[in-house]
């Protein structure tokens, strides 16, 4: 498409709609989406009110912090914006340079873990729960800079335990995955 072929309002209309259905698509993602400038975006994103990804994020994250259970919201790992306690739950990890290591620029696995994990704690509905058995593969190295999106699925409830998937995702390239077994300690 060309720029001539989008009218401003005709624009800007097509972008609230895409910024409502997908909060975290980025002023590149978009300008690409419409063929403009990233500066165009911005603007039609300050005409309109749209705040930019970061703060879009963060809004659908505090939203959804009160519904976890098991954890307080500082403990979680990346922003968390999407939960259904005992279904499903998504949440995203922007990745810096203090995170991997100096001379490679992979990131460190335990911050990938612990996107995993805090995760799965967070998914099941309970009071307390712990990581009872963690079986989990690294599929390709994560760079400084990449955004992560991390999947949760709670598969089974047996009793007090809870079998939840984690997928966590670059680019909708699969990097991680892990099973765990989580045990609920009920007070």
């Amino acid at each position: 498409m060309s720029r001539s072929s989008f009218l401003k309002k005709e624009r800007q209309d097509i972008l609230l709609k895409k910024i409502k259905e997908d909060p975290f698509l980025t002023d590149e993602e978009l300008a690409s989406i419409f063929s403009v400038s990233i500066p165009t975006i911005r603007l039609d994103r300050l005409e309109l009110g749209i705040p930019e990804v970061r703060e879009r994020i963060k809004n659908v994250a505090e939203r959804n912090y009160s519904k976890v259970k098991s954890m307080q919201s500082k403990e979680i790992i990346g922003e968390l914006v999407d939960i259904n306690l005992g279904v499903s739950g998504i949440s995203i990890l922007e990745t810096d340079p203090g995170m991997a290591f100096e001379k490679t620029k992979i990131i460190r696995g335990h911050f990938i873990y612990s996107l995993a994990e805090s995760l799965a704690i967070a998914v099941i509905d309970a009071q307390v729960a712990l990581v009872g058995v963690a079986n989990i593969k690294y599929k390709t190295p994560v760079y400084a800079g990449s955004k992560l999106v991390a999947k949760a699925e709670v598969r089974r409830r047996i009793e007090n335990k809870f079998i939840v998937w984690v997928k966590i995702y670059e680019k909708q390239v699969e990097v991680f995955r892990g099973k765990f077994i989580l045990v609920s300690i009920e007070k």
